[in-house]
């Protein structure tokens, strides 16, 4: 008997099922490793071997300014990336972009102000952008848009009711299209311990300080509710243009207020005001906080009656907490210039962690970053600083540092509408891309009994050189936005300076001795070339902006010019609660050791190549639009209206009958 055939269509039926289960199991296999062919940023070779040999990923790295290198890898023994799990056949599971972004590890951010990067991290600027982009969306979404609801928001913000007049001047925010009318949170800063003070205690210590002779002063302010804004006294030099010189800036805000027709409805009052760049009241902490203890439980306290605070002169570190970094960091405010450790060797300076400023108010602060007070002539030029006043006087100025508790008004000095015509070109018609400078040697005085290298621009002028290192390491060049920042790179400053900045001193060298040999020590060490016209800074992209004396007079200018912003400063001004670091423009410490790493990243290299200009086109002109938005004259009438409003009420004797009663308050 024949043996049943069987059928061949069945024998070929099994064996195509065992080449499709083959086939899929290389391609599970290596779908991974296909995946990193086309996927990767780089040239990837596979040796393959058989199943029970490890694979070898010959992955060709080109990094910037480097030379290719060979980076082998076990794909067995490949670190997991953070939350990534190991299945049974020790293969990886797939990694998606979103998990690799997700195990970038994040930057901490101190209480100084500072934010200090973590080399695992991205690029913090980008996190520093998206941050403060937020934040500023929140503000302007949750702003007051009715005299009801400012009323509630200041009740919550400051625990009190609204000044006399709070009314007319929201009338004035409505029908001047006033920006974040709850964001006032420096006139509370500055006010905030008087409240804590007997009011009569205050009238006489102002009283005394104005009549005081050979003290420059002036005071403005009305005797009665139906009187005009007027100079009330003044201790000024006996020269008359020097005399209209020192007090101008008091006379223009009379002027605006009166034109904006708000100077009736402020109460009775007199301010005295500080004509000079520099601020005069350095704080004794521990009667400060005194005060501010008092005005939180809505009590005040005699100060005239009390027993003076026993301060053995410490100078700047008196108007610190004691444990602040300050005073807990002991240094000689007289050692000698450090020039072989510039910047980041001077004992003061920070660690040569690199850092970027994520509250740019923090930042400012001394008592948390001492190395201010050996890197800025606001500080260097008093040494250890000045004695401490031993009672709190209320004097206004336009530029006081966190040490000091002069009032912050709104300056209308230096303020422009706009540019000449031709002075703002469009971003793609700004032509020079170097970070651009230019000024006089102000900040400090120059002679030999004063550490005047130690200077913030004259610290500037030093990191603008090229002489000084053969390298600089730079952060984050050719790396992308979902890739860790790394160590830096090493570039030549002697290349990188010519090409990148465009910093100088102007004009004639002063504020110097010449007897002593200051000045012509000055001529020597800096090139000073001629003054650069608003025509022409408008055609850089990138400009620094950098204390002189005290504020920044050209600011205003700066930020209307649509180019992109630097800022170094250790004074807080009256907009700062009104402007957006990292939207606006971009803020740099005040030794400038962030700032290649930060321009770089919005330049680019040499060629312009891994830069951000389109980040940087972003900020030049958000800040435009800011100036004619939020530094109209209006709004400078509206802090000052605002301001004296506060002023009048904490200097009376009857302070609940200066308060505005609103059917909404809680009180």
């Amino acid at each position: 008997m024949l043996s049943p055939k069987v059928p061949r269509i069945a024998r070929r039926s099994t064996r195509k099922q065992f080449m499709l289960i083959s086939a899929f199991c290389l391609v599970c296999v290596f779908a991974n490793y296909i995946r990193n062919i086309f996927q990767g940023g780089h040239t990837t070779n596979i040796t393959v071997k058989t199943f029970l040999e490890p694979i070898t990923v010959m992955r060709t790295t080109t990094a910037w300014l480097q030379p290719s290198k060979k980076v082998n890898r076990q794909l067995d023994s490949t670190p997991r990336l953070e939350g990534q799990k190991k299945s049974s056949k020790n293969a990886y599971k797939k990694v998606s972009w979103e998990d690799h972004s997700a195990a970038l590890k994040k930057h901490k951010l101190h209480p100084n102000g500072l934010l200090e990067v973590n080399p695992d991290g991205r690029h913090p600027i980008y996190d520093l952008i998206e941050k403060s982009e937020a934040v500023w969306k929140a503000k302007l979404k949750d702003a007051s848009r009715s005299l009801h609801e400012a009323v509630i928001e200041y009740e919550q913000r400051y625990g009190r009711k609204p000044p006399l007049g709070f009314d007319k001047w929201w009338e004035y925010v409505e029908e001047n299209d006033i920006q974040l009318p709850d964001e006032y949170d420096q006139i509370n800063r500055d006010l905030e311990a008087f409240w804590g003070i007997d009011p009569r205690d205050l009238q006489i210590v102002e009283f005394m300080h104005e009549v005081v002779p050979q003290t420059d002063t002036y005071t403005l302010g009305k005797l009665n509710m139906v009187d005009p804004i007027t100079l009330l006294n003044y201790s000024l030099p006996h020269n008359t243009s020097t005399n209209y010189d020192m007090a101008e800036g008091g006379k223009m805000i009379v002027e605006l207020l009166r034109e904006a027709g708000v100077d009736k409805y402020i109460p009775p009052f007199r301010a005295t005001f500080n004509p000079h760049d520099s601020p005069e009241m350095l704080t004794n902490r521990e009667l400060w906080s005194k005060a501010v203890a008092h005005a939180k439980e809505g009590k005040t306290f005699s100060m005239l009656n009390s027993p003076r605070p026993n301060d053995p002169y410490h100078g700047w570190l008196t108007a610190c907490d004691p444990s602040s970094p300050a005073s807990t960091t002991p240094f000689d405010f007289n050692a000698p210039y450090p020039s072989h450790l510039w910047p980041n060797g001077d004992p003061m300076s920070p660690s040569h962690t690199r850092t970027f400023i994520h509250d740019h108010r923090a930042a400012m602060d001394p008592c948390q970053n001492p190395h201010l007070l050996r890197q800025h002539g606001q500080f260097v030029k008093f040494g250890k600083g000045v004695e401490p006043r031993s009672l709190i006087i209320p004097i206004l100025s336009f530029s006081p540092s966190t040490l000091h508790h002069d009032i912050i008004s709104a300056n209308p000095m230096n303020w422009i509408r706009d540019l000449p015509l031709g002075a703002n070109p469009a971003w793609e018609e700004k032509i020079d891309e170097r970070l651009h400078w230019r000024g006089a040697n102000t900040g400090i005085h120059y002679s030999k009994n004063i550490i005047w290298r130690l200077s913030h621009r004259v610290r500037m002028m030093e990191w603008a050189s090229h002489n000084l290192y053969s390298g600089l390491r730079i952060l984050g060049l050719g790396v992308k936005k979902d890739e860790r920042i790394g160590e830096g790179t090493v570039v030549d400053k002697a290349r990188w300076v010519p090409a990148m900045l465009d910093i100088a001193f102007t004009g004639e060298v002063i504020n110097c001795e010449e007897g002593d040999g200051t000045c012509g020590e000055l001529r020597d060490m800096f090139e000073w070339r001629k003054r650069v016209s608003f025509t022409d800074a408008g055609k850089y992209k990138y400009i620094l902006d950098i204390d002189g004396n005290a504020w920044s007079s050209r600011f205003k200018r700066l930020i209307t010019s649509s180019s992109c912003i630097f800022k170094a400063t250790v004074y807080p001004e009256w907009f700062t609660d009104r402007i957006q670091p990292w939207v606006h423009y971009v803020p740099v410490q005040i030794d400038l050791s962030d700032l290649w790493d930060s321009f770089a990243f919005f330049r680019g290299d040499l060629n312009g190549d891994f830069g951000h200009d389109d980040l940087a086109k972003k900020i030049g002109e958000a800040g435009r639009v800011w100036s004619h938005t939020f530094w109209r004259k209006e709004d400078i009438v509206a802090y000052n209206f605002r301001l004296l409003l506060e002023y009048a009420r904490v200097m009376s004797t009857d302070r609940e009958a200066m308060s505005f009663n609103h059917w909404a308050s809680k009180f």
